[in-house]
């Protein structure tokens, strides 16, 4: 089991490394974390919800994600509740303390999943969630310790040093500990270091002496590592971060970050191509940039963000964009926000209520408590020529993750005829506006089709003229998933160049 001193310490992408460097020895391995929250969410093949980063870990030791993986899942509704999905379904929304109850049900789940994971794997790499040493939460753990107790699983602590007080962390950690967890504890591994390791050679010795546990491996800190962030932490660092250093021969992309952005993985596929600039604008006054497209992304609180929207000004931005010649995106969440209202009459995120949208789509899009969570696959429309530059009935398959259904005032200009499987009839999804300068999807997964992601950036690069990238466009071989494939050797090289793989082969 992989747990942290703190919150992105590089548990999920420790366990990613371990996956694959298993899985090349040629184990049957499978990723499990008993409770996740997070907003970066993937849909299984029957039709289940989980989080993105399992399934990542699953791709990584090269398995098809089930919910067993992650049996718990979280989806922040604000500060002090959640949407609580387990096995895959949702089961409702909960506040902080009808939660906690809930957790004896939970718990139940969780080991059930566990042991059914057991029976069909040689090995689970179990991951932690927060720190250990919460003691407002150890008497009703179910994702820490009590987890490894149930696995009897050695436990690694990563760190990250890149943060500061680090050596604080993993002593601080271990003190609050308790003595059966302390046995448990099998040693330290120190992630994202700048550096040469022999610098920590005190106190790696310290950390020896002081606690009997010894520094199982230095992970240097690795640049770009395309692989799927599991939540907005790692956006904090990129939002507000403007374009007007693009060179002219990049198509720059502008994602807004919504209050309550989810899904944002959907747009790591743009980091495989060469000669795009992928960026986060948190105030409309960034938009100055003139970006060659704009993406509304997905979110979880529909009519909170699009009010948080009217109230900066982001309308009014957007507009004049448009007449300056700017082309707008939308997906899922953001595809809501781009018609011309959205209504919740059964109160789904909160409040019932109705308020105007940006006006830019002529949809209209009404909450309800059903979710629809779902992969799909299907094929492009006419219409989808001028947005992504392809023929109509050009492959496309993808997920699909929302409440509510969006109307629209006529039938015409669909993007795509998608269906849940081959054999079923299929239907118009998504729309696109008179001009081809504005359209929306529920499809998440999007720009993982290499066609449809290839011809949209080369459709902005000709409508600005700018020159191909140096050294030629295209990802790595014209495949997202050989890119992806690529980030996890890299990253399974690195680490398992930096881990002491003896002595953990030697606690397996």
């Amino acid at each position: 089991m992989i747990q942290g001193t703190a919150s992105h310490a590089g548990k999920s992408t420790l366990v990613a490394a371990l996956c694959r460097i298993f899985r090349r020895q040629g184990l049957r391995v499978a990723p499990f974390k008993a409770q996740n929250m997070a907003l970066n969410a993937y849909v299984t093949s029957d039709g289940g919800e989980m989080a993105r980063s399992q399934a990542t870990q699953a791709e990584a030791a090269g398995i098809v994600p089930t919910v067993e993986m992650n049996p718990v899942l979280l989806k922040a509704t604000s500060h002090t509740s959640a949407q609580v999905i387990v096995m895959g379904r949702v089961v409702g929304d909960m506040g902080v303390l009808e939660y906690r109850s809930f957790k004896t049900t939970a718990w139940q789940v969780i080991r059930d999943a566990f042991r059914s994971l057991s029976e069909k794997y040689d090995l689970i790499l179990i991951e932690g969630a927060g720190s250990p040493a919460e003691i407002n939460l150890k008497s009703h753990d179910i994702v820490n310790m009590r987890v490894a107790e149930l696995a009897d699983a050695p436990v690694l602590l990563v760190g990250d040093i890149d943060r500061g007080g680090l050596f604080a962390s993993f002593v601080g950690t271990f003190e609050l500990l308790s003595p059966e967890e302390r046995n448990r504890l099998a040693g330290f591994v120190i992630n994202r270091f700048r550096g040469d390791p022999t610098l920590l050679k005190g106190g790696i010795d310290f950390l020896s002496q002081r606690l009997g546990r010894d520094v199982l491996g230095v992970i240097p800190y690795l640049e770009d590592l395309d692989l799927p962030e599991e939540d907005g932490v790692s956006l904090q660092n990129q939002a507000g971060r403007a374009l007007e250093g693009a060179s002219a021969e990049e198509v720059r992309i502008a994602v807004v970050r919504l209050p309550h952005i989810s899904n944002f993985t959907d747009f790591d596929p743009f980091d495989s191509e060469s000669g795009v600039r992928l960026e986060y604008l948190q105030r409309p006054g960034e938009l100055s940039c003139r970006p060659d497209l704009l993406i509304l992304p997905g979110t979880k609180q529909t009519l909170s963000d699009l009010s948080s929207l009217f109230e900066a000004g982001w309308k009014e931005a957007i507009w004049r964009y448009l007449r300056q010649g700017g082309r707008v995106a939308g997906i899922c969440g953001g595809y809501q926000i781009l018609g011309e209202r959205v209504s919740d009459p059964q109160g789904v995120e909160g409040r019932c209520g109705s308020i105007p949208g940006l006006g830019l789509l002529g949809t209209e899009t009404v909450l309800e408590s059903e979710k629809r969570v779902t992969q799909v696959e299907g094929r492009t429309s006419v219409s989808a020529g001028s947005v992504f530059r392809v023929l109509p009935d050009t492959p496309i398959r993808g997920y699909e993750i929302h409440v509510g259904r969006t109307y629209g005032r006529d039938g015409r200009s669909p993007l795509f005829y998608l269906s849940q499987s081959a054999g079923l009839p299929e239907v118009p999804e998504g729309r696109v506006d008179g001009t081809g300068s504005v359209w929306g999807t529920y499809l998440h997964g999007l720009f993982e089709n290499d066609l449809l992601r290839r011809g949209l950036v080369q459709e902005l690069r000709d409508a600005r003229g700018a020159p191909p990238p140096q050294g030629g466009g295209g990802s790595a071989a014209g495949s997202f998933s050989l890119f992806r494939e690529r980030a996890f050797e890299r990253l399974a090289d690195a680490v398992e160049g930096a881990l002491n793989m003896k002595a953990i082969c030697d606690l397996l």
